[in-house]
Order: structure tokens, then C-alpha cells, then sequence
């Protein structure tokens, strides 16, 4: 079944495909997350920023429908929670986790792992069609990973892992994917290696809303349009990635006095000047 074009995404959700209404989130005595509202429109990738304990991994889980909001509505993909089947809506958000890398039977080859994402399950627990096996096959090709379809994952690079991570949550055609923390233990090459594979993804027509979670500006890439800095579980700064990625939000962000600096379409953080 071929992916549906952009203009065909946009004209499903031409408002958002992701809103939070004034969220917040409390577990026991522990208020996590405050007043956030976020709105995703059709064309846009975004980056969630924010130090360790910011808060992402929970707004993740609300986002995906594993945790449930305090306070606040969300509605994702023209579904508003608690009014929609979140099992059916999940099919169409894809969530790559670097938590997940580990947990996925080191035997399996590339093809397998790519076909466990069509039932959303470790390992494989069917019989698969040659159309389901073909569809597994395009989409490591999508990922420029067609080399893995037969290799053992175990034997696999973490990069590589990666890239099969990402084209089995890619295989039900999602129209929002959330790559959390994706580069994690990658090398300064295999992550720019990577990254721009991921930005080829991007600008396919046919490509679903990103979502990348990081704590490092320079993995902020030319194809996120915006970012979303958490601090402390608020927002501290949204919107465009030129207004957002400047020396006082980092600063700030991070509690430590770093600078902002620019080469060509690329941030990265500096010391004190």
C-alpha cells in the first residue's frame, strides 16, 4: 500500500497534528508537567529539547496515550483523548526509542524486526504474507538499510539498529514518528551519518511529522523547523528554531553559562566567551 502524500496528510489535519491544551501532569505528590500547550501543524519537525528530568520522557507518554493527563485536553492526529480508541491511534504514531535497542531478540534479522512493528510486538508470533515481507524490504530501503533485511541484529552496528529501529515503527505508516533520543552511544560520524539519512526521510513527500527528543543542539538538524525547550516541567521556550536556540534559553536551560554559535545552517554550544 503506498504512503500518502503530503497534501494528502495536510488536508486529514489541516489545523494540527498535535495539540496540548494547557496539560499538566501529576504523579503522588510530584506535579511533573505545567501548563503546556503545544500545537504541531502539517509541514513542520520539531525538536524537544531539555536537560535529564526535564520532563520529556512524560510528555512523550501523554503524547503516545500511556500516561494520562492531569489537567488539560490533548488531541493528536484530529483525535481528541478520551473520546477515540488510543489502540487504533497508536498505529499511526510511531515512537523509536534508544530503550528499545536492547529489547529486541538479537536472532532476528533486519526483516523480522521490521515486521514485528506491524503487530507492535517483540518478536514475531504469525505467519507474514510476501506482500508484509516486500513492505518490510521498501521500508529498510527507505532508510537506506535494505542491506539488513537478512542480517542478524545482534550483529548489528548501533547506527544500523537504529535505522531498523526506525523503519519498523515507519512499516505502519505513521503520520507522526517521535525519535527519542535516537543517538544515543553513536560516534560523532555514525550520528551525522545517521541524522542526514533521517533528513532525507523528512523531505519525502510522503514523510510523517518528526518529533526528534535530544538534550544536544547540534543534532538539531536544517530539516526540524522548530524546537520546544522543557525546563523543570514547563515550557521555557517554543516555536521557530532561530528564536528558540539562543544563549540565554541554553543557558537557562541548562543552568550553565554556555553560548549559542552558528555555522552555516547548523547550532552547536560553546563556553563562556
Amino acid at each position: 500500500m503506498p504512503w500518502m502524500t503530503l497534501a494528502q496528510r495536510v488536508s486529514m489535519y489541516p489545523m494540527a497534528v498535535l495539540r496540548l491544551s494547557d496539560i499538566g501532569f501529576r504523579r503522588g505528590e510530584r506535579q511533573i508537567l505545567s501548563g503546556i500547550c503545544w500545537t504541531i501543524k502539517p509541514r513542520q519537525h520539531w525538536a524537544l529539547l531539555g536537560a535529564n528530568g526535564s520532563g520529556k520522557t512524560t510528555l512523550l507518554k501523554i503524547v503516545t496515550g500511556y500516561e494520562w493527563v492531569s489537567q488539560g485536553s490533548v488531541e493528536a492526529l484530529g483525535q481528541v483523548f478520551g473520546e477515540c480508541d488510543l489502540r487504533t491511534l497508536r498505529k499511526s504514531i510511531g515512537w523509536v526509542s534508544s530503550a528499545l535497542v536492547h529489547n529486541l531478540p538479537g536472532r532476528d534479522t533486519g526483516e523480522n524486526v521490521v515486521l514485528s512493528g506491524l503487530e507492535a510486538s517483540i518478536g514475531l508470533y504469525r505467519d507474514f504474507t510476501a506482500e508484509e515481507r516486500e513492505r518490510a524490504r521498501h521500508t529498510l530501503a527507505l532508510m537506506g538499510a535494505e542491506h539488513l533485511a537478512g542480517q542478524h541484529y545482534e550483529l548489528m552496528s548501533q547506527g544500523e539498529q537504529q535505522r531498523v529501529l526506525i523503519a519498523r515503527a515507519l512499516v505502519n505508516e505513521p503520520t507522526l514518528l517521535i525519535l527519542d533520543e535516537p543517538c544515543a552511544g553513536l560516534d560523532p560520524a555514525a550520528r551525522d551519518h545517521f541524522l542526514s539519512d533521517v533528513g532525507r526521510l523528512a523531505q519525502r513527500p510522503q514523510a510523517p511529522t518528526l518529533i526528534l527528543v535530544t538534550h544536544h543542539i547540534e543534532e538539531i538538524h536544517p530539516w526540524i523547523s522548530h524546537v520546544l525547550i522543557l525546563k523543570d516541567g514547563r515550557i521555557l521556550a517554543t516555536g521557530p528554531k532561530e528564536t528558540v536556540l539562543t544563549s540565554a534559553h541554553l543557558s537557562t536551560a541548562f543552568n550553565f553559562n554556555c553560548q549559542v554559535r552558528r555555522e552555516g545552517r547548523l547550532f552547536y554550544l560553546a563556553g563562556p566567551s
